[in-house]
């Protein structure tokens, strides 16, 4: 069963109630397992400034699902949480699910490229991934303590 990892981030409305109801719902899926979650950790806002700060982690999910299938599972779980796409890209929201790594594949189609392609730009989603798996290698990228260090 592949290992999936999701950032979670929300800066809207109950953010720690958002990011554990996402969690709940993920848990709840079938084929999907959450099986581990970082610590949850306040952040400034990237790309788009003028918003408040994010609570933001990161879930280890063991799954059955196919890549897509996940996707859509995590958008169907921001939808019920009350996600819109309105407004600008990046801006606030209140709750925001991204497909990380989807095992050790390297997946690029319209609508979903794995790795993320942002991730090893990211502190924010980096930090609490380490804490997940610090041996994690990032396909195409390289070991997360690597990434890490090249942010500083």
């Amino acid at each position: 069963m592949p290992r999936a990892y999701v950032g979670l981030g929300a800066n809207l409305g109950d953010r720690e109630g958002s990011l554990r109801a996402a969690l709940a719902a993920l848990g709840a899926t079938e084929g999907i397992e959450v099986v581990a979650v970082s610590t949850l950790r306040e952040t400034d806002p990237v790309d788009y400034l003028d918003q408040p700060r994010f609570l933001n982690a990161a879930a280890a999910l063991d799954t059955t699902l196919a890549p897509r299938a996940l996707l859509d599972a995590l958008l169907e779980v921001e939808r019920s949480l009350g996600r819109t796409r309105e407004g600008p890209r990046f801006g606030p929201r209140t709750i925001d699910l991204d497909l990380l790594l989807y095992g050790e594949e390297s997946f690029d189609e319209p609508g979903l490229t794995l790795p993320h392609p942002r991730l090893h730009d990211r502190a924010f989603v980096l930090e609490p991934l380490a804490e997940l798996d610090p041996g994690l290698v990032v396909p195409g990228r390289g070991p997360l303590e690597t990434l890490l260090r090249n942010l500083e």
